[in-house]
């Protein structure tokens, strides 16, 4: 019977059962005891939940990269891309990234690869015109020359018509059984950035008002967009260029990050943040970093010995940023909006949420 199980056998059996026993048996109860203390034990996790840290990542990791070219056939314009693909088949949030001027898909591949093996699509754009075409095959003593004539507005004008129709293209190769991108993109989550002249772009895109053009301009299935080395509006108010962004914004400079070529100094840079509206609007501004932190290596004119730490709080931070606003994870935004982005910073590096 039950009940019997439950109590010790030298309570129910009789006298002269006892007696006659000569080797002592445990009692059942301690059995029934060290069950249920087993079927504790096994109900608990095996361990205990990872904190969240935006640089995690398996070492194994090597992404896939694929070289496309875009065709846009109504500008009779070709726009080579590169994607990198994380391990996952299945739909995954997209960020793109738009290079500085005499730039092209291959460089800043640190952010690419990174962010691949946080799960994401990278899509960097070349833009033509404003690219390595520039000053390749040139002579030094031309380069510069030809740079400045590159950064002009019809080229950014250009650039910016460039993300729209690689964001068509790539929905369309999205649903097409005969690309290799077929079910491996969600359009719903996408994410942009750009450094210098592609910060520019970014802007543009992701909602700074540009007079007549602006509406043209700002695509709406971009959900959130890091500028890196940012600039405000050669004149006018950076207010009534800013003041009505509506997704999250992230900024990044340094405090020596000028330019060769352009005059977006510092103040331009720094009048960026203040302009824009609350609610998921972030800066940091990494001290003694130069134009060329937030690349792959040093650009002519460079005076500061680079800094290793940049690159590991760029990543960081911009991964949180992505993982925050265009996966949509809570702990990321916890991190992102408490003590973690400290825990990646220098202690002369700024930092400001709003």
């Amino acid at each position: 019977m039950l009940w019997q199980s439950l109590i010790p056998l030298s309570i129910w059996r009789r006298p002269e059962t006892r007696r006659r026993e000569n080797v002592k048996k445990p009692p059942r109860t301690i059995f029934f005891v060290q069950a249920l203390i087993l079927l504790s034990l096994a109900a608990q996790p095996v361990a205990a939940e990872l904190p969240y840290d935006p640089l995690a990542f398996s070492p194994a990791f090597t992404p896939q990269i694929l070289d496309l070219t875009v065709n846009d056939l109504g500008r009779k314009r070709d726009i080579p891309i590169r994607v990198y693909l994380p391990s996952d088949t299945f739909p995954s949030p997209m960020v793109f990234f738009s290079h500085g001027l005499g730039g092209s898909r291959e460089g800043s591949a640190y952010l690419g690869q990174h962010w691949a093996a946080r799960g994401y699509v990278v899509v960097y754009v070349q833009h033509p015109g404003s690219d390595t075409s520039v000053w390749q095959k040139k002579p030094v003593i031309e380069c510069m020359a030809a740079m400045k004539r590159a950064a002009n507005p019809q080229n950014f004008l250009l650039r910016v018509k460039d993300i729209h129709v690689v964001l068509d293209q790539l929905e369309s190769w999205n649903a097409s059984r005969d690309s290799a991108l077929v079910g491996r993109l969600d359009p719903k989550r996408v994410g942009m950035s750009g450094h210098s002249f592609g910060a520019l772009t970014t802007q543009a895109v992701s909602g700074q008002r540009l007079g007549a053009a602006a509406t043209r301009a700002t695509d709406p299935r971009i959900k959130a967009a890091i500028m890196f080395s940012p600039s405000s509006l050669r004149r006018g108010d950076p207010q009534q260029a800013f003041g009505a962004v509506q997704i999250p914004w992230m900024l990044m400079t340094g405090t020596k990050d000028i330019a060769l070529i352009g005059d977006a100094d510092l103040k331009s840079r720094l009048a960026v943040f203040p302009a824009l509206p609350p609610s998921g609007k972030y800066e940091v501004v990494l001290f003694n970093a130069e134009h060329s932190a937030f690349s792959d290596r040093a650009l002519p004119g460079d005076r500061e010995p680079r800094n290793p730490h940049h690159h590991r709080a760029i990543l960081a931070l911009s991964t949180a940023f992505w993982d925050a606003y265009v996966r949509g994870d809570k702990d990321a935004k916890e991190w992102l909006d408490g003590d973690g982005p400290r825990s990646v910073l220098e202690q002369r590096d700024r930092w400001q949420i709003k």
